[in-house]
Formats: C-alpha cells, structure tokens, sequence
C-alpha cells in the first residue's frame, strides 16, 4: 500500500481543524503501537454514509478493538450489503417539498440526508432471517445481544444470496469474522429494535430473549477493568449522542459507583463533530469538560476535530492504515 494520503495530509494539513486531524492520528498511531487498545463510537448514520469501506479494513489490521455503535449503524451496514443496488441517492435533498418527502415515503424510501434506504428491499430482506434466529434462541431458552444475533445472522451465510457490494467492504461482516467487542445503547430505537417490540407486542416474542443496556454496562464494566488495567483504551469518538456517552461513562461508574479508585481513565480521546461548542449538550462538549466528569485524566491526549465525520474519519483511517 502506497502512502499519497498520508503524504498529502502531512505536506497541507498544517493548521487549524486540518492540524488538529494530523494531531489526533499520529497520536492514535503511537497509541496503538504501544499496545494499547481503541474504542471507536458511530452515532448519526455512518453506516449508510458507507464507512465500511474503511473502517472494515481497520477491523481487518486491528486497528480498533471494540465498537460502540447506535441500533441504526448496527442494522444499517448490513442493510447496505444486501440491498445496495436498490438505494436512491437524492442529490437536491434540501430543496425537497414535504409533498416530494411524502412521494418518497409511498415508494418505500425512507430518506437519510442525501440517500434513500428502500424498505421493501433492506428491512423486510432481513426481517424474515433474524426472526427465525430470535426464534430460535427462545425455544432453546438462550438469550444474545443485538449484535450478537447480528453476528449468527451474518455468519449463518443465509444473507450471501443478496449481497450487493464488495463483502470486505461491510464493517459488521469484519466484525462478525473477530467476534469483535460492540456495545450498542438504545438498540431499542432502530429498526430492528422496532421490528423486536412489535413481535413482543403481538406475543409471537418474549423481551427477555434480548439482553437489555443494562447488561451492556455491565459487560463493558468486565471488559473495561480487565483490559484497561493490563494495557489502556483509547476512545475515538465519532459524532455525539448515546454511542459516545454510553461507554465513556464507564469510568466514572467504575471510580465512583463502584468505588474502584484504582480503575484508570481513558488513555486517548478524540471527537469528530460539527455540534456547535457547549457546555450544555454532551456532543458540544470540549475534551476538558469530561475532566470534571472523572472520564478523562489531566495528562489524557485530546483532540476535537470541527468538521463533517464522513470527510474527516476516512482520512484519519487511511492515514493510519497506510
């Protein structure tokens, strides 16, 4: 592999948000060659920005060793590799009429930004397949979670016969292969999550057969103290909201809840967000503010990145994988 776009960022990427880029992946390269781990969080809808394209390929060189990611961007990559070739892109989305936003909806094309998901195509594609699996894990008395019956879906190979993209480019066929560590708060919200409720509503599911947020945390409180004491994580924050504040918040649950004193703060943290800078809302929160909230340390590296994540992670990632 070739180095132009590492070239390219170094000789240009010289001041402002663009330094703060150069800043924050050299940083998260030394972390990762000193052994350390990384978390990255995906909020908004990344997924369908098809970010897999490169975020597969950091899973594939272990450059990110767990995920924390929303139900939507969980769902969303696989949506994506069975039903590509159906996806409407919508160039003039901001001069659409809610009369043209109602045409749509008819057609089965739910609009996010500038891209249309077809529903016929995406959800329904993959309903049938993870109601068996959901079936299943009842009747055996077993219970997984979200992304755990993503993975058996994935893996069962029963989706091969839609696949509409390039396999290595979908980040959750990667993760399935490493049984790679994702945590996803509030999975209840996505589609699937939604698509769960009715059947529980209809009495054709039970909910305990989905593990709940709780159970996250307290999986990722195991995990957190285990691997964070043997060797550190960092956090790679992409976007805001809940795929951020949910595992972040491990920390402080652990120090103060818990009273474990001796349990350490996140090693690397950087942000990519265009929320405006506030002290009122979590995804407009400069780095320093998570100090006082006992997530990050003093001497913690810290980086904010203003800027679109579509543009900016593909860089970061590609910087570090060539």
């Amino acid at each position: 592999m070739g180095k132009e776009i590492r070239d390219f960022i170094e000789k240009h990427y010289l001041h402002f948000n663009a330094a703060s880029l150069v800043d924050a992946a050299k940083a998260y390269e030394t972390h990762i060659n000193q052994g350390k781990k990384m978390l990255i969080s995906l909020a908004g809808a990344m997924s369908t920005a098809e970010l897999g394209i490169s975020l597969a390929e950091m899973i594939r060189q272990d450059k990110v060793h767990i995920i924390s990611c929303t139900g939507a961007n969980l769902e969303e990559d696989i949506m994506n590799l069975v039903a590509h070739n159906s996806y409407k892109r919508v160039p003039n989305y901001r001069d659409l009429t809610p009369k043209e936003e109602w045409a749509l909806l008819e057609k089965g094309l739910n609009r996010v930004t500038d891209t249309c998901i077809p529903e016929e195509e995406a959800f329904r594609r993959l309903q049938s397949h993870i109601f068996n699996i959901w079936k299943e894990a009842e009747r055996d008395g077993k219970r997984y979670f979200p992304h755990e019956f993503m993975y058996q879906l994935l893996l069962s190979g029963v989706l091969e016969q839609y696949y509409e993209i390039d396999p290595t480019n979908s980040w959750m066929l990667e993760a399935a292969k490493k049984n790679l560590p994702i945590v996803v708060p509030g999975w209840e919200d996505s589609t699937m999550g939604n698509i769960f409720a009715s059947y529980c509503l209809k009495g054709e599911l039970d909910p305990s057969t989905m593990k709940s947020g709780i159970e996250y945390m307290m999986w990722l409180a195991d995990y957190y103290t285990e691997t964070a004491s043997e060797v550190g994580i960092g956090f790679f924050q992409i976007g805001g909201g809940i795929a951020g504040d949910f595992p972040i918040c491990v920390v402080p649950m652990l120090y103060q809840d818990m009273e474990r004193t001796d349990t350490p703060f996140w090693s690397y943290f950087c942000q990519i967000s265009d929320s405006t800078t506030s002290y009122g809302s979590y995804s407009g929160a400069v780095p320093n503010e998570k100090i006082t909230w006992g997530k990050l340390d003093i001497d913690t590296p810290k980086f904010i990145i203003e800027s679109d994540a579509t543009i900016v992670a593909p860089l970061i990632f590609q910087y570090l994988l060539e």
